[in-house]
């Protein structure tokens, strides 16, 4: 196992990192919410999003032929970094990425306090071995193609400024090829698989009670 449960012992005083993976429109949101209500603030939260590459040389024309559904796409030196300064006790200031310019923002960024447990939540944050080595906990939300699907087409059209045919376009030509190569292969590295997201209260239960014995103390109910 390349957990870091296997190398330190359960203690109070140490910070404990939970990767939360899965396709676009698994539902990894609502799980990382979901759990972040039943933690009483001692949680910061890392999405994955916000550190695609930061394109801000690259004119809009380039910007968009990105496959962002790639590995490649994300700055994961930084990323990792960032999960390493938590991890030590210190606070960083996450970039935030603005998904209708397909770039990063200059001027704003999120400043996130080390807290007792991190949430890392991502697409394919199983995919690289330095961040899944790091991580106590590796869960992978797993949900029907369809569904995923549906859900990223309300997304992009409501929250991200994009047409229909551009985000249909998207998810035949980068998104579903890429789930089938990199994403949905990262299952294998999870210890724990979550069929139908924020919804499966016995997993988020159980999940939930494991991190309150590596915390050792219960969790809050989520309001």
């Amino acid at each position: 196992m390349d957990s870091r449960m296997t190398s330190l012992p359960d203690s109070p005083d140490r910070t404990i990192l939970i990767g939360i993976a899965g396709g676009s429109g698994s539902g990894k949101t609502l799980v990382a919410r979901t759990l972040v209500r039943g933690m009483g603030g001692r949680v910061a939260v890392l999405e994955q999003d916000n550190y695609y590459n930061a394109n801000t040389n690259l004119p809009i024309e380039e910007r968009v032929k990105i496959n962002y559904d790639h590995p490649d796409a994300f700055d994961h030196d930084l990323l990792l970094e960032h999960v390493q300064m938590l991890l030590r006790g210190e606070s960083v200031r996450m970039p935030v990425y603005n998904f209708s310019s397909h770039s990063r923002k200059d001027d704003e960024t999120l400043f996130l306090e080390h807290q007792k447990v991190i949430i890392l939540e991502g697409i394919l944050i199983l995919y690289f071995p330095r961040l899944r080595e790091l991580m106590d906990i590796k869960v992978f939300v797993d949900t029907d193609n369809d569904l995923r699907f549906i859900r990223r087409l309300r997304r992009d059209v409501e929250e991200r400024g994009r047409s229909l045919d551009s985000v249909i376009r998207q998810y035949e030509t980068t998104v579903r090829p890429m789930h089938n190569q990199f994403v949905e292969p990262t299952k294998r590295h999870a210890d724990l698989i979550i069929p139908r997201g924020g919804h499966n209260t016995v997993a988020l239960d159980l999940l939930s009670t494991k991190i309150a014995s590596l915390l050792g103390g219960p969790m809050q109910e989520p309001a």
